[in-house]
């Protein structure tokens, strides 16, 4: 198989970042010439409840996953050019056309990712308020120290938002469409430059079961984060190549299993797998 033929599209991530950023440069305008702190949160939390700020946000969100959703399955496609799921793949992506959850659940998430971004930056506000009451300072007096934030605050999480979520989504999405045929493993891919985390480079290339993903962070004692899969942790750029078949990788071959990374012989694989065809 072709080795990057699941790796994330960066264009993607970029546009919705930059459509994240749109939208609260659309917000700043409504904030331009506030000038009481007070009159700010009040500002803010409507627009939070603005129906044309939940429109433009779930537009986004919808961009995002739209174009992951088509970019995977033309991935998929591809795979089953090479590989011996031809069929079954080619029919769950015309199942798919019927409707997909998992596609919904990435678009409500989202959208409601982008509408908490005002109220963040309402409470973000309110404490510097407080702070400035303790000191007795007069909160008018705050309110330029306040909206300076606003750039480094909305292009922050504009990039977090848009980083994490684009990697989660596709994960998502290969899953789903990995369970639908039967795909029961896959392939940690990393990035493999000097970004990557120490317990990302440990899951490099290592063979993990859907189901039962590491706690990477624990494999080489550090803090956990619980267990996920790749891609599915905030700020993550790797994700999961599907094991579609036994000669997509080298034998022996490192798998996470019991807990723990090991290097399997093929025919070990095998007996995991009931000894028959992935």
């Amino acid at each position: 198989m072709k080795q990057n033929l699941f790796q994330p599209r960066r264009r993607i991530e970029k546009r919705y970042e930059d459509a994240i950023k749109g939208i609260m440069g659309l917000m700043k305008r409504k904030l331009n010439g506030v000038s009481s702190p007070f009159v700010l949160l009040k500002t803010l939390r409507g627009i939070a409840r603005s129906p044309t700020y939940d429109r433009l946000a779930r537009q986004a969100a919808e961009a995002m996953a739209t174009h992951l959703f088509t970019d995977g399955a033309r991935s998929w496609r591809e795979a089953a050019l090479k590989g011996s799921k031809g069929r079954l793949i080619y029919t769950a992506l015309r199942r798919e056309l019927k409707g997909n959850a998992t596609y919904w659940d990435i678009v409500e998430r989202n959208a409601d990712l982008i509408k908490t971004m005002p109220l963040n930056f309402a409470k973000k506000a309110t404490k510097m308020m407080a702070e400035n009451a303790m000191t007795g300072e007069r909160s008018e007096s705050k309110i330029e120290d306040i909206m300076r934030l606003w750039p480094h605050y909305t292009k922050a999480h504009a990039r977090l938002i848009a980083r994490t979520e684009t990697s989660k989504a596709q994960t998502a999405l290969t899953r789903t469409r990995s369970e639908e045929i039967g795909v029961r493993w896959y392939v940690w891919k990393t990035e493999r430059d000097a970004r990557v985390r120490k317990s990302h480079r440990k899951m490099d290339g290592v063979i993990v079961q859907w189901g039962d993903p590491p706690s990477p962070e624990e494999l080489v004692h550090e803090k956990s984060y619980g267990h996920y899969d790749a891609g599915d942790i905030f700020n993550c750029r790797c994700y999961p190549r599907p094991l579609l078949n036994y000669d997509d990788v080298s034998w022996p071959h490192k798998v996470y299993y019991g807990g723990r990374i090991q290097t399997m012989t093929l025919y070990r694989f095998k007996a995991l797998n009931g000894g028959g065809s992935l």
